[in-house]
């Protein structure tokens, strides 16, 4: 029974196919190859507009870094929630990759950002006063650290907010694909539509090998020279992207990438509802993707962990159980038959 993380699962065959067929005779290095250009037109009918460029990442860590690089300054700060995966899990990569810029940590329910926490940070910004680090950025994350999504409304309420005050916008969507599937809404309504200036669009979570796209909307184009720069000078520009842009290809066609967080979306509910049937178990958070995040009794959790059951003990007290698209049924029967037990 594993549910440690998504990044535990096996790729996707349809990826692992596509990679195969990538290695074909010789293509153009560093991007100029016949797969990353017909991932071009895919990601233009996606996210219905040609008015972007993007670039692919290995890792998740690094894609959030480089964007953030090119969308704060040495001198600036990002807000974001206290619990966002660039806060607690990149091991200060942000502020290394922007050359310092200050991470500003903003509360809230369920790793999403309290709005009055925001406005108030945004009512006392102040880039004229020298002893301050101003905001120039506002990440958010979706799914969150939590497993709570944003609804595309809310992102766009939030963007507008932070545009307002002279900031630009960013968006972690590592599980991108699970909170799109939760809210209903399309990936241009949950970007650009919403006022997101750079995208992180995780595809190794929901079924890639690494594949992590970054997408520059609209003015921030004027960035990619920056970015590439960036990407060579940091070890981030692949010689061989070809095999990157395959398993994006692979993982967008015919919306597999939507299918495989569906399903790892339905497991999840699955196990929330597995555990919350039992006598003292309770949410922390809404199961709103593929995670599930449980307080347990006492009890429950010694069975748990006794039957080596995979999970993670998360801060302030809860369990968190992660679901992927390849989560086999015969886990959660497994969870089922464990808490049956008396």
């Amino acid at each position: 029974m594993n549910f440690s993380s998504d990044t535990a699962a096996p790729a996707h065959p349809k990826v692992i196919e596509a990679i195969a067929a990538a290695n074909q005779g010789n293509e153009p290095s560093y991007g100029g190859d016949a797969v990353t250009a017909r991932l071009r037109a895919l990601l233009a009918t996606l996210f219905e507009t040609e008015d972007f460029d993007f670039w692919i990442c290995a890792s998740g860590t690094a894609s959030n870094a480089l964007a953030l690089s090119v969308l704060c300054s040495p001198i600036g700060a990002i807000a974001c929630h206290e619990e966002a995966h660039i806060e607690r899990d990149e091991r200060g990569a942000p502020e290394f990759f922007t050359g310092g810029a200050k991470l500003r940590l903003l509360p809230g329910h369920g790793a999403q950002i309290d709005e009055e926490a925001l406005r108030q940070a945004l009512a006392l910004n102040n880039p004229d006063f020298v002893h301050e680090t101003p905001l120039e950025t506002l990440s958010l994350t979706n799914l969150t650290e939590c497993g709570t999504a944003y609804p595309a409304a809310q992102v766009a309420h939030y963007a507008e907010l932070a545009k307002a005050e002279g900031l630009n916008t960013h968006l972690d969507g590592a599980r991108l694909g699970n909170a799109l599937v939760s809210t209903g809404a399309s990936p241009a309504e949950m970007s650009w539509k919403a006022g997101i200036d750079v995208l992180t669009l995780g595809l190794t979570k929901t079924g890639a090998i690494g594949c992590e796209i970054i997408l520059l909307f609209g003015k921030m184009r004027a960035a990619f020279g920056r970015l590439q720069a960036r990407a060579k000078r940091s070890g981030h520009m692949p010689p061989k992207m070809r095999f990157l842009a395959a398993q994006a290809e692979a993982m967008l066609t015919d919306d597999l990438w939507l299918s495989l967080a569906a399903n790892a979306n339905q497991s999840a509910k699955e196990l929330a509802n597995l555990l919350c049937a039992q006598p003292g178990v309770s949410l922390a958070y809404p199961t709103a993707g593929n995670e599930v995040f449980c307080v347990l009794p006492k009890e429950i959790e010694a069975r748990i962990i006794k039957a080596g059951v995979k999970c993670y003990p998360w801060p302030g007290g809860p369990y968190r159980f992660v679901c992927s698209w390849a989560t086999p049924q015969s886990d959660l029967d497994a969870m089922r038959e464990l808490l049956a037990e008396t």
